[in-house]
């Protein structure tokens, strides 16, 4: 220990020794701009408004880890481990805080704070990481060039920061950089500039920004008419049914021998893959839902994307899963993602009632309370098997990570049922799974029963009132359905190198300029 203290004392001097050209006022400057997370705080929010999704992704995440390692560092390691600060006689009084700290040198909080962030951020895109780690690098070295910290304090303060933002992971699975995978490119045509598709614009799906306004952002099908001129644009208003329109769409496009397109959530897109399934159309997906978890999963984070990949005529195959009930016991359905029975419906059901007057996640957290408080668990058979259940999900392919928290696929061609379900028979099972859900330890808590099927035999249903596909939330009326696979049964529109970040970048470029090109014409 003695070698290490003394180590560490020569190396603070010699840093205080050090003349670093451009050093001052930069290194000093940071140092303050880095007190109680402004700079990061700042910098998240340049990357939440400027960056895309994936930006937003990495900006919470970043923020999440720095919460995390600071209050490890601030409230438990410094009052755990009472290291006196460096003596400041060797540090020149120019590179000197106005205000000293007091509380102990070990660890440096700034430190833990910067390597949080960055890493946080890394996690989600290995693009923006790169372009925020040598900012915390430099606030990180800031502490010791200004004298308030050992390069050992430097050292343990990033050791704890990217431990921090690592165990953000147990409870909010980073999604892969690359999309899931699918079956090898299949026949669909290159429709340049749009010619031959059809899309549907869903106006009630996510938040929008209404158009007309100087200044105000785009709206959806503004950016669609820009970006592919020869496309055939249909507005969903309010009142208008969603199936009718996309009947409408689906007989323009199979007409003009092109595509099937949909900009909208996860709910509008499973209305439109059913029809271009059944119709033999490709599907062009443009996010523009509140999550767009399918269109994450498949490879088209952003609309630019899907423009690509509709006028190179880039496509896949990937699998839908059927919902059938018995002839005569109510309409069927397909699910693109995700069915489910039990609280989670119910959970949907509040929070759709609420999210009006208190906001998407505030609704979730409310609803998910009067559920957690209310529900009780429901009796059904399964595969011929009578079981007690608080929820049953099954997902269209398999889903990461293991438990109760399903978040992306690795594969959207797999031919499988992805079927969770939580025993109600287990005692004090509801308890169990939010302990579980908050010590991150969800794929190993043993009220979670998991199986990988290809046929799903539901029957006893008649005390079922709702099931909900793809997040959005239906009557139940049969007392029996069957899920089953479709492999390759939708065609559907992505880059031929999808999660390249560079590659993601140029086409928003393109596609920006293009569209700013376009407005300047008019």
């Amino acid at each position: 220990m003695r070698f290490i203290s003394d180590l560490d004392r020569r190396l603070f001097a010699r840093v205080a020794d050090s003349r670093l050209r451009g050093a001052h006022p930069v290194l000093p400057g940071l140092t303050h701009a880095a007190n109680h997370g402004r700079l990061w705080f700042g910098t998240a929010g340049v990357l939440a408004t400027v960056g895309g999704r994936t930006a937003r992704r990495a900006a919470l995440r970043g923020v999440g880890a720095l919460a995390a390692a600071s209050l490890a560092s601030n409230t438990v390691v410094k009052w755990t481990v009472n290291r006196r600060r460096p003596v400041l006689d060797g540090v020149p009084l120019i590179r000197r805080l106005a205000r000293q700290p007091w509380t102990s040198s070990f660890p440096s909080g700034h430190s833990a704070s910067a390597a949080a962030f960055a890493t946080g951020v890394a996690l989600e895109s290995t693009g923006y990481g790169i372009l925020v780690a040598p900012l915390a690098a430099a606030v990180a070295f800031s502490r010791v060039y200004v004298g308030v910290h050992y390069p050992s304090d430097v050292l343990a303060g990033l050791a704890l920061g990217v431990g921090a933002a690592a165990l953000t992971c147990r409870w909010w699975p980073p999604r892969p950089q690359t999309p899931a995978q699918a079956r090898p490119r299949v026949s669909a045509p290159a429709l340049p500039g749009g010619d031959g598709l059809v899309v549907v614009v869903n106006r009630q799906s996510g938040v929008g920004v209404p158009g007309g306004v100087p200044g105000a952002a785009p709206t959806p099908a503004e950016r669609l008419r820009a970006l592919l001129p020869a496309a055939e644009v249909l507005e969903r208003d309010p009142g208008t049914d969603l199936g009718e329109l996309l009947d409408r769409a689906a007989r323009r496009a199979a007409e003009r021998g092109g595509a099937l397109g949909i900009c909208g959530g996860d709910g509008s897109v499973n209305a439109a893959a059913a029809l271009a399934a059944e119709r033999g159309l490709p599907l062009a997906v443009f996010p523009g839902g509140t999550f767009d978890h399918f269109a994450l999963d498949v490879g088209v984070p952003a609309v630019e994307d899907t423009v690509h990949a509709v006028t190179q005529g880039d496509a896949v195959a990937v699998d839908l899963a059927r919902v059938s009930p018995l002839p005569g016991d109510g309409p069927g359905g397909h699910f693109i993602n995700t069915f489910s029975l039990g609280m989670y419906p119910e959970l949907v059901k509040i929070r759709e009632s609420l999210e009006g007057r208190l906001g998407t996640w505030p609704a979730a957290a409310v609803a998910l309370a009067r559920v957690l408080r209310t529900a009780t668990p429901m009796e059904i058979e399964v595969n011929g098997h009578r079981r007690r259940l608080w929820v049953l999900f099954v997902g269209n392919c398999r889903y990461a990570p293991e438990g109760f928290a399903p978040a992306y696929r690795e594969r959207l061609d797999d031919g499988l049922l992805d079927v969770r379900a939580v025993d109600g028979d287990q005692p004090l099972a509801r308890t169990r799974l939010l302990a579980s859900a908050l010590t991150g330890t969800l794929g190993r808590s043993r009220v979670v029963a998991t199986r990988r099927l290809r046929r799903l035999s539901l029957t006893g249903l008649h005390e079922v009132d709702v099931r909900a596909y793809d997040g959005e939330v239906a009557p139940s009326p049969a007392d029996a359905l069957v899920i089953e696979k479709r492999p390759g049964a939708l065609t559907v529109y992505r880059p031929a190198e999808p999660g390249n970040e560079l590659a993601q970048r140029a086409r928003t470029a393109a596609a920006t300029a293009h569209f700013r090109r376009a407005v300047l014409r008019r």
